[in-house]
């Protein structure tokens, strides 16, 4: 069977967004009157969608804080999405080495659909992707498998043509449900037992595409 479709997280992934990420948790904290988090605290919250991450921001609050809060991280996110973000070493390469042999691109995040393409955009590898799914562009988001399988569908790749490569439980999870092959990024924002699932553990992004080639399944 040929692998025809590899399916990418982002933040923790590709891109090192966290400290952009901080920075809009905090200025959205200080609109509360609230004081600042730490990189390593913000970290420990990401990965289920901004609605998520400032709920968790904004303990014991409101839903209409919540909601008020979730404005304003976007808000500024938007504006500030790629300040300090970079995409992690030999990304791009291991784009350009994966769309070279015939491998089709997606993005599957949980973060909005909107500022998932415009960091790409802004980092400039957002032509390597037929398609870019965000945590709000189905009606479920990782670790549900719906967007993974969603997306090879509108791909035309079958399960087992396809492998999921991201940094969380949530990717793990959504790909082992899916019935696709996933590989667990160490460098990312989960931990390394949250990966121990995952079929093969990638040490870089140069591990990424070794891996996928050591399957023997790419189409040169």
């Amino acid at each position: 069977m040929t692998i025809r479709a590899v399916l990418i997280d982002l933040d923790g992934t590709l891109v090192d967004s966290l400290e952009d990420l901080t920075n809009a948790v905090n200025s959205m904290r200080g609109a509360f009157s609230l004081l600042p988090l730490t990189c390593r605290e913000v970290r420990l919250m990401i990965g289920k969608g901004a609605l998520n991450l400032v709920g968790k921001s904004l303990p014991d609050r409101s839903a209409s804080d919540i909601e008020r809060g979730l404005q304003l991280f976007v808000d500024f996110n938007t504006v500030h999405i790629a300040d300090k973000s970079r995409l992690y070493q030999n990304a791009a390469e291991t784009l350009e080495q994966l769309q070279a042999i015939g491998t089709r691109l997606a993005v599957i995040s949980n973060k909005s659909a909107r500022l998932s393409g415009l960091i790409l955009q802004q980092l400039g590898i957002h032509q390597f992707f037929d398609i870019i799914c965000g945590g709000d562009t189905f009606s479920e988001m990782k670790p549900s498998p719906l967007p993974l399988l969603r997306v090879i569908a509108q791909l035309g790749v079958a399960p087992q043509e396809a492998v999921m490569v991201g940094d969380s439980i949530n990717d793990i999870k959504a790909g082992r449900q899916a019935g696709i092959i996933t590989i667990g990024c160490v460098w990312g924002y989960g931990n390394l037992a949250e990966l121990q699932e995952s079929d093969y553990l990638a040490k870089s992004c140069k591990d990424v595409f070794a891996i996928i080639k050591s399957l023997g399944v790419c189409a040169e």
